[in-house]
């Protein structure tokens, strides 16, 4: 009994530090195959089989209703402390070279998310490349007001140097 309370405690826990979730079943993966994808999402994540009466009972402790009724099967979850659309590309990625891995369902800022939202949220480009893109419209108008407070006084030079010219002709 206490060794299932510390369970649901850690998950729980798990739950509320998480940015994001996501929910699969990994029915006929291989070891192997599960330590492969594990590791394609370290960097962000950290995936955990999961027995579903624990998880149920821990999502609610942490006001996470959204799996109650997707908690069947061999379950495992991905709980997010990086960027979960990388995380999201990474699964959906493993789950096209390995169809067995069926995500089912996520929760990313207080919302539930089906298995559609959560290939929508792969589909997103990385907070790396929007910020790259940012950065780069930033300069593009740095640039832009740069070469518009040089135009006026480059004008200026040319008419002063044209108005010498004309005086000493």
């Amino acid at each position: 009994m206490a060794n299932k309370e510390a369970s649901v405690a850690e998950l729980t826990e798990k739950f509320q530090s998480s940015t994001a979730v996501l929910l699969t079943e990994y029915r006929g993966l291989t070891v192997a195959q599960l330590k492969q994808l594990r590791k394609s999402i370290s960097a962000d994540a950290t995936y955990a089989v999961v027995k579903n009466t624990l998880t149920k009972i821990a999502a609610n402790n942490a006001g996470i209703t959204a799996f109650d009724d997707q908690l069947a099967g061999p379950s495992a979850i991905a709980f997010v402390h990086g960027d979960p659309v990388a995380v999201a590309k990474s699964l959906r990625d493993f789950a096209k070279a390995n169809p067995l891995l069926v995500v089912k369902g996520g929760y990313f800022d207080g919302n539930a998310l089906s298995p559609e939202e959560v290939t929508k949220l792969a589909d997103l480009e990385s907070r790396e490349v929007l910020l790259a893109k940012l950065a780069g419209a930033f300069k593009a108008s740095l640039f832009g007001a740069a070469y518009l407070f040089n135009a006026p006084l480059s004008k200026a030079v040319r008419t002063v140097d044209a108005l010498r010219e004309k005086q000493s002709a």
